[in-house]
């Protein structure tokens, strides 16, 4: 692994181990040994330099949210009257739960964000009672997805 200018360069072995722990985290770490043909410990010398690098950000649990009664995912773009109220803004959409994720983007938005939600009456209190209420929304734009079809990481 070398590092040039905080972009991380990774050898064969290295992306043999980030695939397989991308396809599966709690894939056992001597299972992985084994079939690359190295040892256990210079797998977990591996992981600790990807993770020092900051290549690896993290590992966690995958839930399935539609177990749980969340199967309406929508995608908001959100239009402030004006730029500069971005930083409250998103610090008010910290604060709501169903918010997954929020981008500041070019084009017609100032944000877009996703959320979950357990129903559309769900998505449109949470639209009515706290999106639309932050200060500076000027209008959003709603759109539901009605199936996920691609989900992946960036491949190695």
């Amino acid at each position: 692994m070398k590092l040039s200018q905080d972009i991380v360069a990774v050898d064969g072995i290295d992306k043999e181990i980030l695939r397989d722990l991308m396809e599966d985290a709690r894939k056992p770490i001597l299972e992985i040994a084994r079939k690359i043909g190295i040892s256990g410990a210079a797998i977990h010398q591996r992981l600790r330099k990807l993770e020092n690098s900051g290549l690896i950000a993290g590992s966690k649990f995958v839930i399935n949210p539609k177990k749980l009664g969340y199967a309406t995912m929508a995608f908001i773009g959100i239009y402030l009257d004006k730029a500069m109220r971005n930083p409250e803004a998103v610090k008010q959409l910290r604060e709501i739960p169903e918010v997954l994720e929020c981008h500041y983007t070019t084009g017609n938005w100032s944000i877009l964000i996703k959320i979950l939600c357990k129903d559309n009456e769900h998505l449109m209190n949470v639209l009515n009672h706290k999106i639309q209420s932050i200060d500076g929304v000027s209008r959003t734009e709603t759109f539901i997805s009605l199936n996920q079809q691609i989900d992946r990481q960036i491949s190695l």
